[in-house]
């Protein structure tokens, strides 16, 4: 009885994880580096496998602990900050790109001749129309997953959670093809080039890194609900589930500030 637990905490054991991620995440850091320098990009490749693997490996034991009954109300609780504080720093993330978007179309020091100001040229997409529309599918797969999180709350509806999942799902890759034939239509129809001028380069980083979000947050959701066909999750305990949703609706959030800042703002 010396050692029999009399807290709330949960005392992980030691774990080979972190040290895995951090020469995985290494390794694919130095070899995106020596790639862009003309190497081989093999070492990128065996880092970002090693990433994937220990997010597989870590996150299955997270969720074994969960199903043990380790996540007592404290260690929940504390799951709930660190997860917040993770969305700050992604809205902080995607803040520098709406700063140097914004700052190099209000303040374009390099444009400068003398004390003459000149206008930054905008290229326009028609936000009406396939920008329109992803909103609008992105917007709908937020309310399905709001609709799934509600009848796993307040009804223990296992059916309609598991449906209204899938229609996210569906959703959220219904959005991903529509960018990638947007950025085909502008890459290859439209002779945009990445890296071209700044607006180009701001365009493309804060939608492709929006929309390797939505991929992520897809792949989120795809897991609850192969856990919610797994009979995972209560309505006392979903930290996954709220988790998942946090995220897709942050995700949601930047799409509406993108579209109406790098769509319809230039106009």
């Amino acid at each position: 009885m010396a050692h029999a637990k009399n807290h709330d905490y949960h005392i992980l054991p030691p774990s080979i994880w972190p040290l895995m991620g951090a020469l995985g995440a290494f390794a694919m850091l130095f070899g995106a580096v020596t790639w862009m320098h003309g190497s081989a990009p093999w070492l990128f490749f065996i880092g970002f496998v090693a990433v994937l693997y220990v997010m597989f490996g870590w996150w299955a034991d997270v969720v074994a602990e969960s199903r043990a009954g380790d996540h007592t109300p404290v260690v929940s609780l504390g799951l709930r900050y660190g997860f917040i504080l993770f969305i700050m720093s992604e809205v902080m993330f995607f803040a520098a790109w709406f700063w140097s978007f914004f700052k190099h179309a209000l303040y374009p020091m390099d444009t400068y001749a003398g004390s003459e100001y000149v206008s930054p040229e905008f290229y326009q997409v028609d936000p009406f129309h396939l920008p329109l529309i992803n909103t609008l599918v992105l917007l709908l797969s937020g309310c399905a997953v709001t609709w799934a999180h509600h009848a796993l709350v307040h009804e223990n509806n296992r059916k309609a959670v598991a449906q209204g999942l899938a229609l996210g799902i569906a959703l959220g890759i219904f959005f991903t093809f529509l960018q990638a034939y947007e950025y085909r239509y502008l890459l290859v129809e439209q002779d945009w080039t990445f890296g071209g001028d700044k607006f180009f380069s701001n365009f493309f980083m804060a939608t492709g890194f929006h929309g390797l979000h939505v991929i992520i947050g897809t792949i989120f959701l795809t897991v609850c609900l192969i856990r919610v066909l797994k009979g995972h999750f209560t309505p006392e305990k979903h930290i996954g589930f709220e988790a998942a949703a946090w995220y897709w609706h942050f995700v949601d959030v930047v799409w509406l500030f993108l579209f109406f800042a790098v769509y319809i703002w230039g106009i």
